[in-house]
C-alpha cells in the first residue's frame, strides 16, 4: 500500500453510522452482495457510482453506531482510497485501521467538495486538493500503525509478525 492517496471526493454529512454504511438487513449476505447495499440510505446509486481510490469526506462522528466490522468490509470491497471526517467514532476507527482502511481527521472538511480530487499523504497528514489548489492539515497515520495498514490490516501483520504464511 502507497501512503500517499489520490482519489475523487464523495461528501457526507454528520452522524454516518454503521447501518447507513452498511445495512443490518444484508448482514447474513456475503460481503460482495452486501456492498451492493452501502450508502443506499442516503446515496441509492453509491454503489453504482464509487470507483476504485475514491475518497469519503464527512463531518463529525462518522462510523457510530455498531462496533461490526461490515462496514469497514464492504468500504473495502468498493475500494475506497480513504475516509476524512472531522471526528470518527473510536471503534470505527480502530476497526478501520484493523482492515487496512486509511481514515484521517480533519478539522473543518466542510471546504472540500464534492468531485473534488484529494491527494493525501498518510505520513505527514498533508491533503492536497489538486481542484481548488489548496492544501490543508490532517491527521498523521500513527507510527505504531504504519506497518499494519501498509500489509493490509492487523491479521497479515500478525501473521508476518509470528511467521505465519
Amino acid at each position: 500500500m502507497s501512503f500517499i492517496i489520490r482519489g475523487r471526493v464523495w461528501t457526507y454529512g454528520d452522524n454516518i453510522n454503521t447501518d447507513i454504511i452498511s445495512p443490518g438487513q444484508y448482514m447474513s449476505l456475503p460481503v460482495e452482495k452486501q456492498a451492493v447495499h452501502a450508502m443506499e440510505a442516503i446515496d441509492p446509486s453509491f454503489s453504482e457510482k464509487v470507483q476504485p481510490g475514491d475518497i469519503l469526506v464527512a463531518g463529525h462522528n462518522f462510523g457510530s453506531g455498531s462496533s461490526r466490522e461490515t462496514a469497514q468490509m464492504v468500504l473495502k470491497h468498493h475500494r475506497i482510497g480513504a475516509i476524512v471526517a472531522y471526528s470518527f467514532a473510536r471503534i470505527f476507527y480502530r476497526n478501520s485501521i484493523n482492515v487496512g482502511l486509511p481514515v484521517v481527521e480533519m478539522a473543518d472538511t466542510s471546504v472540500i467538495s464534492e468531485g473534488d480530487e484529494l491527494e493525501i499523504n498518510l505520513l505527514e497528514g498533508k491533503i492536497i486538493n489538486h481542484t481548488k489548489g489548496t492544501e490543508y492539515k490532517g491527521t498523521k497515520l500513527p507510527e505504531h500503525l504504519i506497518e499494519m495498514v501498509k500489509l493490509g490490516g492487523l491479521e497479515p501483520y500478525l501473521a508476518k509478525k509470528l511467521g505465519i504464511s
